[in-house]
C-alpha cells in the first residue's frame, strides 16, 4: 500500500542517469502484468537519447520535464488479431502493465509520469514502429525533482457500492 499511496506522477527530474539494471527490473515489473487470454500483446521501446526525447516532446504536449528515460507502450496487433473485444482489452493490459512499472520505479527512488497526450503518428515514424504495432502510452522516468504532494482522493463512502448501485 506504501508503493500505491506513494507513487506520483513525477514532471520535474534532477539530472542523474537510471542504472541500466533499474530499468530491466521496471520493464520487468511490466512484463508481469495482467493479460487478457495471456495474449501478452504489449512491446516497450526505451529512448535514452537526449536528442529523441526533444524530438517526442515538440509532439507530446503532456510530456514534461527532462527524463532521463522514455518507455513507449505499444500494442502488438498481431498478438490480438482475430480476437475481437481482445483489441480492447489489449489497451486495458497496457495501462497495467504501465502500473506495474510505475510501482516498480517509484520503489527504486525513480519518479514516473504515465503520457496518453501525444502524436502516436509521429511517434510510430520517429521511432520505425512497424505497421502492426501501435504506440498506446508513454512513461516518462527520473529521478525527481521532489515528490509531488497526493492529491485529494474521494473517500470509500462516496465510491463504493455494495450488491446494488
Amino acid at each position: 500500500m506504501e508503493a500505491i499511496k506513494g507513487r506520483r506522477s513525477v514532471r520535474e527530474f534532477r539530472d542523474g542517469r537510471i542504472p541500466d539494471d533499474h530499468l530491466m527490473t521496471v520493464l520487468e515489473a511490466a512484463i508481469w502484468a495482467p493479460s487478457g487470454s495471456n495474449a501478452q500483446p504489449w512491446e516497450f521501446v526505451v529512448v535514452r537519447s537526449r536528442d529523441t526525447i526533444e524530438k517526442i516532446k515538440l509532439f507530446s504536449p503532456g510530456l514534461f520535464g527532462d527524463p532521463d528515460a522514455l518507455v513507449v507502450l505499444c500494442v502488438n496487433k498481431e498478438r490480438v488479431k482475430g480476437r475481437g473485444p481482445k483489441e480492447l482489452v489489449a489497451v486495458m493490459d497496457i495501462a497495467m502493465a504501465a502500473q506495474n512499472m510505475m510501482l516498480a520505479a517509484y520503489s527504486l527512488g525513480i519518479g514516473s509520469c504515465p503520457i496518453a497526450s501525444f502524436n502516436k503518428t509521429a511517434v510510430k515514424e520517429l521511432l520505425n514502429i512497424p505497421e502492426h504495432v501501435d504506440p498506446i502510452l508513454m512513461v516518462s522516468l527520473g529521478y525527481p525533482e521532489k515528490w509531488p504532494e497526493p492529491p485529494r482522493r474521494r473517500p470509500l463512502e462516496e465510491v463504493v457500492h455494495h450488491e446494488k448501485y
